[in-house]
């Protein structure tokens, strides 16, 4: 199993929601770790770990933007932007 970390923003609309929580889980298997998250009524900023095999990890990736998330990878050592 691999471990990678993604910072998401969130339109408006998608904030109710829990594509990450949830969804990510139940529908690829993998298991997602909020590590730091800004919310307001108009957007949502996370930090997400996301566990579990490369494809299935790259597959959640895929369907986060699909659905209108900006998903950005945060390599090693590389800090979020400030939330």
């Amino acid at each position: 199993m691999s471990s990678r970390q993604f910072f998401c923003k969130f339109p408006q609309a998608l904030i109710s929601e829990p594509l990450i929580s949830h969804t990510l889980g139940v529908k690829f298997g993998v298991v997602p770790n909020i590590r730091g998250a800004t919310i307001s009524a108009t957007a949502a900023h996370v930090v997400v770990e996301i566990e579990g095999g490369e494809t299935e990890i790259a597959d959640s990736v895929a369907y986060l933007s699909e659905r209108g998330v900006e998903v950005k990878e945060l390599m090693d050592g590389e800090e979020p932007p400030q939330l």
